[in-house]
């Protein structure tokens, strides 16, 4: 199973200040221990919302709003994808993240096997993998 660890954004994330050294060291460490463990697939830190755009729908139409976005602590700062196999995998990782302070949430990823066939087909099922497994293929080695 697939989860994400999402990086709950705060005031300093949003003001575009970076970690500090200690915490990138840390952050770093983490990462090996992940990598090392094989859980990894994916992680990256992102820049605050005043640098992104959200699109939202309305009747099938697009609308782009520039940020920056009010509420930073319902923002995304970070992430990493990891592969677990269950929740209580995931959860104990994400009780590792050397944080002082802030909010890792932890959820799974819809995998092609979370929809029944008259949902998702098998051709588009076997897509979906064949695009998975891509991706992974792409991925920087680290």
């Amino acid at each position: 199973m697939r989860f994400m660890m999402l990086v709950r954004a705060d005031d300093d994330t949003e003001a575009g200040v970076l970690p500090t050294k200690e915490m990138i060291d840390a952050m770093d460490k983490y990462n090996d221990e992940l990598v090392k463990a094989g859980v990894l697939l994916a992680a990256d830190g992102l820049h605050p919302s005043s640098k992104g755009a959200s699109v939202s729908y309305s009747g099938g139409r697009p609308t782009v709003t520039d940020g920056p976005f009010a509420e930073a602590k319902e923002l995304i700062a970070g992430y990493w994808l990891i592969q677990a196999s269950s929740k209580e995998e995931a959860v104990q990782w994400a009780t590792r993240v050397p944080f002082d302070e802030g909010t890792v949430e932890v959820r799974q990823v819809f995998d092609a096997a979370d929809f029944p066939p008259e949902i998702l087909s098998p051709e588009i099922a076997a897509k979906e993998q064949a695009w998975q497994e891509q991706q992974l293929r792409n991925a920087p080695k680290a």
